[in-house]
Formats: C-alpha cells, sequence, structure tokens
C-alpha cells in the first residue's frame, strides 16, 4: 500500500488563506459538548501555531481545531 501524506497536496504549498467564517465557527461551541484529547506536538509545531495565530489574532488552540476540520473535510472530498 502507498503511503499517502496530506502535506504532499498541492493545496498546502505557498502562503495559505483563513476563511474567517469557518474560524469563528471553530471558536465557537456547538451546540454539543466538546470532548478534550491529546496530541503530542513537537515544540516548533507549536510554536508555529503560535506565531500564526498571534498573526491573525486568535488562540492557537481554535487554529488547531481549525486546521483539523479543514483537513477532515479536504480528506472526505478527496476519498
Amino acid at each position: 500500500m502507498k503511503n499517502f501524506y496530506v502535506k504532499s497536496l498541492k493545496e498546502y504549498e505557498g502562503d495559505q488563506e483563513f476563511d474567517t467564517e469557518a474560524l469563528f465557527s471553530a471558536l465557537k461551541r456547538a451546540s454539543g459538548r466538546r470532548k478534550p484529547t491529546s496530541v503530542a506536538l513537537d515544540e516548533k509545531t507549536i510554536l508555529d501555531l503560535k506565531k500564526i495565530a498571534k498573526k491573525i489574532e486568535v488562540p492557537y488552540q481554535a487554529l488547531m481545531r481549525l486546521f483539523i476540520l479543514e483537513g477532515i473535510n479536504k480528506f472526505k472530498k478527496a476519498a
């Protein structure tokens, strides 16, 4: 089976634009409760997330949530 890496998709090349509506949606609580999870990330990744989040003035956890939700949606469309 051939390995597939999402970061190899052309959509991930160059500067990224953020859908502000999706970003604000990620900040709001949905009608259901969220379940806390844990993801182990290296320091550089966390620093990069915080840098991007500071630039667009959102909490970095909301930015991570947005990245995860966008990645899931892109994967569903590709499948």
